[in-house]
């Protein structure tokens, strides 16, 4: 998609142009799917509060959850 206004397209035909769209979507819905299955991972366990939260924020960084969604995975 970055390629899109500075190179000339390499796609034969439009399906298959299509085709790379999908497989970069996918590729970043698992990426999003990973990320927040790694955020619910995350526990405070026996970690101080702020070693806590460093590793909270290292972890929701980049990560699409709403602010109201973050707040709740931090209180769980």
């Amino acid at each position: 998609m970055e390629n899109l206004g500075t190179e000339i397209l390499e796609f034969e035909t439009v399906g298959k142009l299509l085709e790379k769209i999908k497989k970069e979507l996918e590729e970043e819905e698992n990426k999003e799917s990973k990320k927040i299955a790694e955020l619910k991972e995350v526990e405070q366990g026996l970690q101080t509060m702020d070693k806590y939260i460093q590793i909270f924020k290292k972890v929701a960084r980049g990560n699409s959850y709403k602010e109201r969604l973050l707040v709740e995975e931090f209180k769980r």
